[in-house]
């Protein structure tokens, strides 16, 4: 049996994440983790506190966990367990447990692929979103693309309007599954 490529779409907020993890898996007919985050955020009314950490980490985990389990040949991850100490650092300094940052370590090092979406489109307000200026979501894409990097992480830039971004995610998605079969 074939190994399950893991498919993380990367990036800051606002760059088209859960647009493209919920169009490759429908390409592909594979299924995708939602990012954990969001529905606990909804459920919290947005108070989200350091001490919520631990919890985060833990349902992001299991959503892609579940996904993984139904892959045959994929899965599609709509960001993922670095993110999370990503945004751990920048919202809670300090804050981010020992364990979050060891499981994120051997987690990503698991991913067959990282597709870094770049924030070449517009920003679009969410109550969950906390950096519309074009210099923090600079910043923010200089972070995300630096995990990558230090860690020497496999990834794919996915930049330019809608139908270059499919192209470029799914020539990716294409080189991974034939490396993976």
């Amino acid at each position: 049996m074939a190994e399950v490529g893991r498919i993380v779409i990367f990036g800051t907020e606002s760059t088209g994440k859960t647009t493209l993890t919920q169009w490759l898996a429908a390409q592909f007919g594979e299924p995708w983790a939602p990012e954990f985050v969001r529905e606990f955020w909804d459920l919290r009314g947005g108070a989200i506190g350091a001490h919520d950490l631990g919890t985060i980490a833990l349902g992001q985990m299991a959503n892609e966990d579940l996904a993984g389990a139904q892959a045959r040949r994929a899965v599609f991850f709509d960001t993922d367990l670095l993110t999370c100490t990503l945004w751990n650092d920048a919202l809670f300094p300090g804050a981010c447990p020992a364990w979050v940052r060891a499981e994120a370590e051997k987690r990503a090092r698991g991913h067959a692929l990282y597709l870094l979406c770049d924030t070449d489109v517009p920003f679009a307000p969410d109550p969950q979103r906390c950096f519309p200026e074009p210099e923090a979501r600079e910043r923010a894409r200089a972070t995300w693309r630096g995990a990558l990097e230090s860690r020497g992480l496999a990834f794919v830039e996915i930049r330019g309007e809608w139908p270059e971004r499919e192209r470029a995610a799914i020539a990716a998605v294409e080189r991974v599954l034939g490396a993976t079969s």
